[in-house]
């Protein structure tokens, strides 16, 4: 299957605990392959496998935890 990646604008991270959050969140998603986490830039790498998961899902995921994803 042709593996996706996606980088996301999340605004509202300012520390480890919320790199956790996030990774967390989102390496559970069924099909996510791999996420980084960037403080500095708020940004989010996701590679997923859009066979088994959506943008969307992930999307949730980082608003579940409390974070915004700028679009």
């Amino acid at each position: 299957m042709p593996k996706e990646t996606q980088n996301l604008n999340v605004q509202g991270m300012s520390c480890q605990h919320c790199v956790h959050a996030v990774k967390s969140s989102v390496s559970a998603l069924d099909g996510v392959d791999s996420v980084d986490v960037s403080l500095e830039k708020n940004l989010v790498t996701v590679g997923f496998d859009p066979a088994k998961t959506s943008l969307q899902s992930i999307t949730t995921a980082i608003e579940g935890e409390g974070y915004t994803v700028v679009r």
